[in-house]
């Protein structure tokens, strides 16, 4: 067994380099949003790793990202609305004093100037941030130098399947916890027959011994694909003899691959870290298989109900994390959670001394019991 210390969290934005519990991974994507949830022309607020950030769609389509503060009197710039600058430009409205900032983030006028000021407006920026879609889903760069324009050195993940169309289930809710205890949850094999154990999926009795197979990912791990447990009694919906594949990535994205002969399901779950206490579980799921016809509705509400539980947990979980107490991490339930935390820790390092990056993960049949 191993113990480690579970520090309070610090204020700011410390790196990776933090303990367990503080800190977040940079230079590197989080989920945003849907796609679809951009409407064009729309100015949306979001918080993310302690930032307050816009994200919108231009008129002509384009995302964007800015810092959701105007510099002039601390105005959340996404109170205002998207207009457009005397040279034609698309540009956001500041709603205090009509500050106008193209989506570049510079800003392009002042409408309280008059002839004779010589404010220099080329000079005047709000922070921008990277943003980018994919399959249908909206990623923000969040870099180790705020002030750095330098663009994203690699492209957002593309996740097997049939991601993209419209999605079977979309259930989101907020962890009152930082985003390394989530991630930890996240991943654990052995909390499933107390958590969740309804009928239709697996209890306590239903318990045996497991041995899985683990193998490095990009910037993460992978189960291999396997035969689900047999105690797993919702995979039986599918038919056939279903196949699945668990992968985790930094900074905090799990996704499970189910194949059943041609038909496929694809169950993304995203770790978006609102603040140092505070993180935003997102649950998508895409599939072509036609048992969602008509399971769809008591599909949603277990995997809710899912979502839910694991929320209860967290809450009582907090009830000793204030208490700043030594974590045990055993072998080989925890080891998920060992391996999430050194691969953090290699993210930072790696990029502290602008090095590629090396998977500390190594090839591995775990055991348990769940």
């Amino acid at each position: 067994m191993t113990k480690m210390s579970n520090p309070a969290p610090n204020a700011g934005r410390p790196d990776a380099r933090a303990g367990f519990g503080q800190g977040f991974v940079l230079d590197a994507w989080y989920f945003a949003a849907l796609s679809s949830a951009l409407k064009p022309g729309k100015l949306q607020r979001f918080e993310i790793l302690g930032e307050p950030i816009l994200i919108g769609r231009t008129l002509a389509g384009q995302v964007y990202g800015l810092r959701d503060i105007c510099p002039h009197r601390a105005a959340p710039l996404s109170a205002g609305r998207l207009t457009r600058d005397d040279a034609g430009a698309e540009a956001v409205e500041c709603p205090y004093h009509g500050w106008l900032f193209r989506t570049d983030g510079a800003c392009s006028k002042i409408p309280s100037l008059v002839e004779g000021q010589g404010l220099e407006l080329e000079r005047i920026k709000v922070r921008r941030f990277p943003v980018q879609e994919s399959q249908g889903l909206v990623f923000i760069w969040m870099a180790t130098d705020p002030r750095s324009e330098a663009e994203p050195d690699h492209a957002p993940p593309v996740f097997p399947g049939v991601v993209g169309g419209k999605p079977k289930l979309v259930d989101q809710m907020v962890f009152d916890v930082h985003i390394d205890h989530a991630v930890v949850g996240l991943m654990d094999p052995a909390h499933g027959p107390y958590v969740h154990a309804q009928w239709w999926w697996r209890s306590a009795k239903s318990q045996h011994a497991k041995a899985k197979r683990f193998e490095p990912a990009d910037a993460g791990f992978a189960m291999v694909r396997h035969e689900p447990s047999k105690n797993s009694r919702a995979y039986a919906i599918l038919g056939g003899e279903p196949l699945t594949e668990i992968t985790f990535r930094l900074p905090g994205m799990r996704w499970e691959h189910i194949t059943v002969g041609k038909r496929q399901v694809l169950s993304l779950t995203c770790l978006t870290p609102m603040a140092q206490d505070k993180t935003q579980i997102t649950q998508i799921v895409w599939s072509d298989h036609p048992v969602f016809g008509f399971i769809a509705p008591f599909f949603a509400a277990g995997a809710r109900a899912f979502l839910r539980q694991d929320g209860h947990m967290v809450n009582l979980q907090n009830m000793g994390l204030k208490y700043d107490p030594a974590l045990l991490w055993i072998d080989d339930a925890d080891r998920q959670a060992k391996w999430y935390q050194a691969l953090k820790r290699e993210w930072a390092a790696s990029r502290k001394e602008g090095r590629a990056f090396v998977n500390p993960v190594q090839p591995a049949v775990l055991q348990w019991r769940s």
